[in-house]
């Protein structure tokens, strides 16, 4: 099926599942990764495919250089690849602070392997994509090195426009797919699976066709495709994205490279995959908010922002710059909201020590806004807040909220609108 309007619009849903952009100023562009992606390791996505038959490179994982060192010799490879495992991007081009450079290398030597991993293991990685102080590296991965004669690519994701999930590919592997459907559209291809027959087998030898693969390649790219799809299923993933699925000159079809994306609201039947999550490298802030089930992403202004419903916090954060201020974070409380997890908000603003004032506005449809000012008052006794605090509320039982509030004796600042909350945040903030 040749790529139309819908399957460039499926391609574009591909980036928007790994992320979001959130506008929090008429010239400033925050990306934003909601809780709903887990961080998954290189090696740990390989574990979840080999374990439901999607081949793989064979690989060990290791975290001393002895274990590197011992994993390669049983490997017993024409050629090894020793990959430092961390979530971002770019480590191949990546620099250690212990001199290496490169955190993807190449070798025939085993005794290298244990070499290279002993100037890796412990020291940290910088890449276009780490923090300047780079990541620690605690894991390196010890793979048999496949030469590829041909890259393709293929993904499987959830699909609004279709209701379920369609599959995308193209013979055009290892480059940006985006990049592709912009210049040579033609060459992508897509196809929707009914979730109540699943990939047919018709739908799985097409698409293997249409990324190039011939003979008896064909029939085993379509296998690849459907344990793909099994696995897609089993671990309620919303993207199975492989680039390149590739082939190797001895005639294997190869997943060299995945991207796995899951359901959050699936945690509770994939405790097992969730348990994996890897927040070394995430905001501790951003950690601590998931555990109350708060979307939390910082910024870098100095006014906390405390709002329900994402679409109400990108316009308090645009609104705030409007004013001539700037958000210190992106906080959604969501709908179903309990007290503690007011507590705990007003317990991770104050933790930033760049806020010099919290502006709290809530429209209460779902929320019931007196379990927000009460939530509110307990807070700032107990924290003993220290900045000027802006309250508006409105919705349901609000005026219950503000007799809550209004009774406290606290030092909060009512505000009428959103607009007039803004100013006066703003004009909180302690003049340098």
């Amino acid at each position: 099926m040749a790529a139309s309007m819908a399957c460039q619009a499926a391609v574009r849903g591909l980036r928007a599942a790994s992320t979001k952009q959130l506008l929090v100023s008429r010239n400033q562009l925050a990306r934003v990764s909601p809780r709903r992606w887990l961080n998954l390791q290189e090696y740990q996505s390989k574990k979840l495919m080999q374990d439901n038959g999607v081949t793989v490179q064979r690989f060990f994982v290791a975290d001393s250089a002895s274990e590197a060192l011992e994993a390669a010799k049983r490997l017993k490879a024409k050629e090894i690849v020793l990959k430092a495992q961390i979530l971002a991007g770019g480590r191949g081009k990546g620099v250690f602070d212990s001199g290496l450079k490169g955190g993807v290398h190449l070798t025939k030597d085993p005794a290298v392997v244990g070499e290279l991993a002993g100037k890796m293991l412990g020291f940290s990685l910088t890449t276009k994509q780490t923090p300047k102080e780079g990541v620690k590296v605690k894991t390196v991965m010890v793979a048999e090195a496949l030469d590829i004669s041909r890259e393709t690519y293929f993904a499987i994701l959830m699909d609004r426009s279709c209701n379920g999930p369609v599959m995308v590919g193209s013979p055009q592997g290892g480059v940006d797919i985006e990049e592709v459907a912009a210049t040579t559209p033609e060459l992508i291809f897509k196809e929707v699976i009914d979730i109540f027959e699943g990939v047919r087998d018709d739908q799985a030898l097409r698409m293997a066709a249409n990324l190039g693969f011939k003979g008896p390649l064909e029939r085993q790219a379509a296998d690849q495709i459907k344990r793909l799809y099994d696995l897609f299923l089993k671990v309620d993933a919303t993207q199975v994205e492989v680039n390149p699925l590739g082939e190797t000159p001895e005639g294997q079809v190869v997943c060299f490279d995945a991207k796995i994306n899951f359901d959050d609201n699936a945690e509770f039947r994939q405790k097992a995959v969730f348990a994996m999550d890897d927040t070394a490298e995430s905001d501790p802030l951003e950690t601590e908010a998931a555990k109350y089930d708060l979307k939390y992403i910082g910024l870098d202004g100095n006014i906390a922002c405390f709002v329900n419903g994402a679409g109400l916090a990108m316009a308090t954060c645009d609104i705030i710059d409007l004013h001539g201020g700037k958000p210190a974070n992106f906080l959604d409380l969501g709908g179903g909201v309990k007290e503690n997890q007011v507590y705990a908000a007003f317990k991770l603003l104050t933790a930033d020590p760049k806020v010099e004032a919290i502006l709290v506005n809530i429209f209460g449809g779902i929320v019931n806004c007196a379990i927000i000012a009460n939530g509110i008052t307990k807070a700032c006794r107990e924290l003993e807040l220290k900045v000027p605090l802006v309250v508006r509320l409105e919705g349901t039982n609000v005026q219950e909220a503000k007799r809550i509030l209004s009774e406290s004796g606290l030092p909060i600042t009512s505000a009428t609108d959103l607009d007039d909350a803004a100013k006066k945040a703003v004009a909180a903030i302690p003049k340098k």
